[in-house]
């Protein structure tokens, strides 16, 4: 049923340890933890660009709260219609939040493929997924695209002293899978290596988490399930790497290792690049504030009367041409003086008045 997920995951542990095995030798421990090493970074580095989106989806989020609370409020008795608005504004935004969970949804499905992958290097156990097959019967069997001389391989490798594939809680018939290729490992030297990467693998998850928490808004942080998110993160997550430690095999530790560095290291580049945007956006606004304000010691321009003055300035100019027409043309047209009402004002007014004085 997985197997679209399993062949792909041990395609490309097989091209990394092939190239690994050409320098450092097939059977040696760190070829093999390099190959799981470089097969995280593989993984992360298809999913480069949907990470940036998710940075960018949710910070677009956080900044919209606010109105994503309106929306909420205004809407609370009818779902049908916050759902509409709430689409709405995504669109109006550019944004889809499942872009905000695309990288997390595409991990999860690789650490399921990788776990079973290096698991089924030692079938020797009969829990899940197992096939109770003997010791020799495991060493002479494929491996998915690994041959039987892979298997071999893997199972005779070590990391200071520790199969990749072991764990701290493994029963003892799936310890004796190894005996033939290298010895029989201890506990002890198990969780020597163990140890250490569950400590690693928790206190990376914190830290990437506290990054993350750091970068969020006030409003964001404010919102309940935001908080309850983040003390998950903060202190559960890492909690539960620890606890599960000895449950999971070392190659799955180095892979939880590896991952957290990545994304420690991708997550401070993406912000960092995203901060120096928005301080190139804020210098050019300054930018065109400054060219718009008026110089030093200028009086400043009011810009409505540029836009009245044609106007004022055609007004002007008919005025003028009716002024400089002649007398006779002015008592042509006009017919005499007007009053401001519009009335005619009497030719003969001035006369009546002058043989009144006489």
């Amino acid at each position: 049923m997985l197997d679209i997920i399993y062949w792909p995951v041990s395609a490309i542990l097989w091209f990394w340890h092939k190239a690994f095995g050409f320098v450092l030798g097939a059977d040696s421990g760190l070829t093999w933890s390099l190959s799981v090493v470089f097969l995280v970074f593989t993984l992360r580095l298809v999913l480069y660009k949907p990470f940036v989106k998710q940075v960018r989806t949710t910070k677009q989020m956080q900044e919209l709260q606010p109105q994503i609370k309106e929306l909420q409020k205004k809407y609370k008795n009818d779902r049908e219609t916050m759902a509409r608005e709430m689409q709405k504004l995504q669109k109006e935004h550019g944004f889809n939040p499942l872009m905000g969970c695309l990288p997390v949804l595409v991990q999860v499905p690789v650490f399921l493929g990788l776990f079973h992958v290096l698991r089924s290097f030692n079938r020797t156990g009969h829990g899940f997924g197992q096939l109770g097959l003997s010791a020799e019967e495991n060493a002479n069997l494929g491996n998915y695209i690994f041959s039987a001389t892979d298997v071999q391989s893997f199972l005779s490798a070590r990391i200071f002293g520790a199969p990749i594939a072991a764990f701290i809680t493994a029963p003892t018939n799936e310890l004796q899978a190894f005996a033939d290729w290298g010895g029989t490992p201890s506990r002890m030297s198990i969780a020597l290596v163990a140890i250490p990467l569950m400590i690693i693998a928790g206190v990376a998850t914190h830290f990437n988490a506290r990054a993350s928490v750091q970068r969020q808004t006030p409003e964001a942080a404010a919102n309940p399930q935001a908080a309850i998110m983040n003390k998950l993160s903060l202190w559960v997550f890492p909690l539960g790497v620890m606890v599960g430690g000895p449950f999971l095999m070392i190659g799955i530790l180095i892979y939880w290792v590896a991952n957290n560095v990545w994304t420690y290291g991708q997550q401070h580049m993406v912000f960092g690049r995203m901060e120096k945007e928005e301080e190139e956006k804020k210098a050019k606004k300054l930018e065109l504030r400054a060219q718009n304000a008026p110089k030093p010691g200028a009086k400043p321009v009011d810009v409505r009367k540029k836009q009245d003055a044609p106007a004022e300035d055609s007004a002007s100019t008919n005025g003028t041409a009716a002024s400089n027409g002649t007398p006779k043309q002015s008592a042509k047209q006009g017919g005499g003086h007007k009053r401001p009402g519009g009335q005619k004002r009497p030719g003969n007014r001035g006369r009546a008045n002058q043989k009144r004085k006489r």
